[in-house]
């Protein structure tokens, strides 16, 4: 069966990396996966978020950011995530709709709602099956970033706290909307029980 996963939360919450665990254990278990990130993900997509997260790009228009995601975010869903879903795949993503939702329509105070309806006609109305919401303090996360000289720095991570905790807020706030497609995962544990219970999530739904 297809199954579209994504995973969601703030600047170091470890989802990246918790992804990449749970891709190869159910590759090891025999599940076809398509391992995959936004914006991102295509050729096309890939170069939108080089404009996107470049750091010169200070002085983005928060609508033109919102509007670069949703149009990288068609771009991969069309020729990527479709696709693998219609061949009966596992689609595990790193951030979704839902992120744009957090950050411009909430962080950045486009509203959530505006947001959403952008890029409901940028993806025709598709949203995951399981959203795993890996939710930390901000501080941590950012400290967790500085920890790590081998992770990308992108401009995103450069706002400043208040900024980061209204990401977080919104996230919350999506996922008292959206209950029935969303799984909290307690981010501020290990990374071996984050990746358990973000597992057991997955299991649940195939």
């Amino acid at each position: 069966m297809s199954l579209f996963v994504t995973f969601e939360g703030g600047e170091g919450s470890g989802k990246s990396s918790v992804l990449k665990i749970l891709n190869q254990r159910l590759i090891d278990e025999g599940y076809p996966v398509v391992l995959t990130r936004e914006p991102g993900g295509t050729p096309i997509a890939e170069q939108i978020r080089n404009v996107i997260l470049d750091k010169a790009n200070t002085d983005m228009d928060p609508w033109t950011e919102a509007l670069l995601y949703a149009a990288s975010r068609r771009q991969h869903l069309v020729e990527k995530i479709i696709p693998a879903l219609n061949e009966g795949k596992i689609v595990l993503c790193d951030r979704f709709l839902d992120s744009s939702l957090a950050y411009q329509g909430g962080a950045r105070g486009l509203g959530i709602d505006k947001v959403l309806a952008a890029n409901m006609f940028a993806t025709e109305g598709r949203f995951p099956d399981l959203t795993l919401f890996f939710d930390l303090d901000p501080e941590t996360g950012l400290d967790r970033i500085s920890a790590n000289s081998a992770r990308e720095v992108n401009r995103l991570d450069l706002e400043k706290m208040e900024f980061h905790q209204k990401v977080r807020a919104s996230f919350k706030q999506l996922v008292e909307q959206y209950g029935d497609r969303f799984v909290v995962i307690d981010a501020s544990k290990s990374k071996e029980e984050v990746a358990e219970e973000a597992y057991r999530a997955i299991k649940s739904r195939l």
